[in-house]
């Protein structure tokens, strides 16, 4: 079985994969702790929980967007079953096949949505992650990462308008029917999530427009399910997205 980590700056998503299909998946906070041993003493219970048994992996990946986290969920791997973890980042990407824009800049996060898309359907696609940050990753159907487009994302946003505001509560993310806000709650997410739909529709349009060739549009990240107005703007929608490249990237390399 395939242990595969996925640290991003607000979640741990940890997923267990049968060369099947993914049968467990755990999420835990990015700032839970600093040490190896707590994330090995939740997952040991996640373990126990699930009847899933830590001999059972006999591989596991990482990708890592907080530098502090990379050494202790490694940390953690080597000691709870005994494996060297396959890290990805610039030292192994030669061997994914890619043409990666910026290999040191680029998040590897985003990395492993392109190989996912590349390997999947092999044409141009755009990758639209709903994460931390709300991200617009574009890459050809020969393997080239086109570009990246980053803003702010929905809980970003949210909490932003909340911490520099005296009166402003924060908000549950609801999208409300209505794009006029009738009290103070939904004007807020009126404001934040009908504004996020349409700046992800001409995000899509301007990209394509550029692009100047058919494009397909996958959205992943655990809010991608919120903006329900865009739902037929996608082609695929994945949560698990993110898990499925490094699932690729781990038969890679």
């Amino acid at each position: 079985m395939l242990l595969a980590i996925d640290i991003g700056n607000t979640d741990i998503v940890f997923g267990i994969h049968d060369s099947q299909s993914w049968i467990h998946q755990f999420r835990i906070s990015s700032a839970y702790s600093n040490r190896a041993s707590d994330y090995e003493a939740q997952l040991r219970m996640r373990f126990l929980e699930n009847n899933l048994k830590i001999s059972d992996i006999d591989k596991a990946i990482i990708s890592c967007v907080v530098p502090d986290q990379k050494i202790v969920l490694k940390e953690m791997v080597q000691e709870m079953f005994a494996l060297d973890p396959i890290m990805v980042g610039v030292e192994m990407y030669d061997k994914l096949k890619m043409e990666i824009l910026s290999p040191y800049e680029i998040g590897t996060d985003l990395v492993c949505n392109a190989t996912y898309a590349f390997y999947t359907h092999k044409r141009t696609c755009m990758i639209v992650d709903f994460g931390t940050a709300l991200t617009f990753t574009v890459i050809s159907g020969e393997g080239k990462i086109i570009g990246v487009s980053i803003a702010p994302g929905l809980k970003t946003a949210v909490k932003s308008l909340f911490s520099n505001t005296a009166q402003l509560p924060e908000v549950p993310l609801v999208m409300p029917d209505s794009a006029i806000g009738k009290n103070t709650v939904h004007a807020i997410q009126a404001g934040v999530l009908w504004g996020y739909v349409g700046m992800v529709r001409e995000m899509i349009k301007q990209i394509k427009n550029e692009v100047g060739q058919d494009c397909l549009v996958l959205a992943t990240g655990g809010l991608s399910s919120i903006l329900t107005p865009l739902r037929d703007d996608f082609d695929e929608v994945d949560k698990l997205l993110t898990l499925n490249g490094l699932r690729i990237i781990a038969g890679l390399v």
